[in-house]
């Protein structure tokens, strides 16, 4: 049995480095969580982590996506492992897949495992805007790269990995990274489903039904953001950010919102957003588009795919005029729009807090009378050295369709911001801008 530090303290009360010892542990507390590094691209403002597959394992860098199914990559001839096995059809874990149809061997090359009554799915490209057929299979799982703190395995190791692997020209669609951020090789999903990684890693490893979010702001100097599979606490220099979270229910979308559809739910993340204020100001719009209507229309969803939030028109409009007539109010000049941005500003009229530029907050209220601030470090683009835009796009009368959203909170809006999404208990934890404690998502990483 572990013995505690303040025990052992009481009995050798002269140990100075032991008390230190003792202070490290309770600033860096236990967990029994895997955490992941995340980076930024500075190109393609994608997000990523590394993952090892397979025997002998090969690393894959994969862009993270929260609304994507599965973990998917590319795997051409030279992804041969001694360890991989196929999923066939009809079987339970094709199911858990959902799989789409049957793979054969032919027209395209073998590889270890090749049958030809292999489960097949289709991976989705979110950036290219299309999807192609993959085999599911299962490997070993693995990452050098990921830590535990204490009461875990220090490696993540998790044979028997259930995936999706695409040939590059596969029955003739080549390029499948087309948009992927160079040198990604697939997309790690997220998504609320019976094989993502949280789920998977879950029921390996007994851990909750729990991953967390903390997105970098940037890529300079090395500095990476964190995922977190099963559970808190988050340490984030100097911090444990779960003392920070305030929660509001995920809400669950009845009908598929894609990019595969089927009859089921969807397995994307929806919160409950009830109105938007600007500088403690409610923003006037038709609020009905926040609900999500028997079609599975309308409502707020998350995206890490998205670079910057889309609103519903109807939604946009009211919302830029709202901020610029509050930015005026603090002498904040407005100048020429940029792409795809709305309303920009000179940016030496734009004042500097702990918290980014120092122009109007924007609320996102939320079930619960809760409210998800979001501060200047979250909704201004630095455009060029003299511009800075609010980092909201128009998306139209149909933000997405065919199931049109009316507002997908995009990655920018969610940097240097922890998130936590339990699947247990279907909630969302969020602590808003960590900066306003002296915290980042962008950190050196901390074993």
């Amino acid at each position: 049995m572990a013995t505690s530090c303040g025990i052992i303290n009481f009995f050798i009360f002269s140990m100075p480095l032991l008390s230190l010892l003792c202070s490290s542990f309770a600033l860096n507390p236990p967990s029994k969580a895997f955490i992941l590094p995340v980076e930024k691209d500075p190109k393609t403002l994608q997000y990523s982590t590394s993952i090892d597959m397979g025997t002998p394992a090969s690393t894959l860098d994969v862009v993270i996506d929260i609304r994507e199914r599965f973990l998917w990559f590319e795997c051409g001839n030279d992804y041969n492992s001694s360890t991989y096995q196929p999923v066939r059809c009809g079987t339970n874990k094709c199911k858990q897949a959902k799989g789409t149809d049957c793979i054969t061997c032919t027209n395209h090359p073998l590889k270890t495992g090749c049958t030809n009554n292999t489960c097949g799915v289709q991976p989705f490209n979110p950036f290219g805007q299309f999807f192609v057929s993959g085999d599911v299979g299962e490997d070993i799982l693995s990452s050098v790269h990921s830590t535990t703190r204490a009461r875990a395995p220090s490696t993540l190791h998790v044979p028997r990995f259930i995936s999706s692997c695409v040939y590059p020209d596969k029955f003739g669609v080549e390029g499948f990274l087309l948009g992927l951020a160079r040198g990604k090789k697939g997309v790690l999903g997220l998504a609320n489903t019976a094989i993502s990684l949280p789920a998977q890693l879950a029921t390996k490893y007994n851990l909750e039904r729990k991953f967390a979010l903390c997105l970098p702001s940037t890529s300079k100097f090395n500095k990476l953001g964190d995922l977190f599979v099963g559970g808190g606490p988050y340490y984030l220099p100097p911090h444990d950010a779960s003392n920070l979270l305030v929660y509001t229910p995920i809400v669950t979308n009845p009908r598929s919102t894609g990019p595969i559809f089927d009859d089921g739910p969807s397995s994307e993340y929806f919160i409950d957003v009830k109105s938007i204020k600007v500088d403690g100001t409610i923003v006037n719009f038709n609020t009905s588009l926040l609900s999500i209507d028997k079609q599975g229309q309308g409502g707020t969803k998350l995206s890490t795919v998205i670079p910057f939030t889309v609103l519903h028109t109807s939604i946009h409009r009211p919302l830029v005029n709202a901020f610029v007539k509050k930015a005026a109010l603090r002498k904040i000049k407005r100048v020429s729009s940029v792409e795809p941005f709305e309303a920009c500003f000179d940016s030496k009229t734009i004042g500097k807090t702990v918290t980014g530029p120092n122009v109007p907050t924007i609320d996102l209220v939320l079930k619960g009378g809760v409210q998800w601030r979001i501060y200047g470090a979250n909704s201004m683009v630095n455009v060029s050295k003299k511009v800075q835009c609010l980092g909201f796009v128009d998306g139209g009368l149909e933000p997405e369709s065919p199931v049109a959203t009316s507002i997908v909170i995009g990655g920018y809006q969610m940097e240097d911001n922890l998130l936590e999404f339990d699947l247990a208990s279907s909630k969302l934890g969020f602590s808003s801008s960590l900066l306003l404690h002296k915290a980042s998502c962008s950190h050196f990483r901390v074993a």
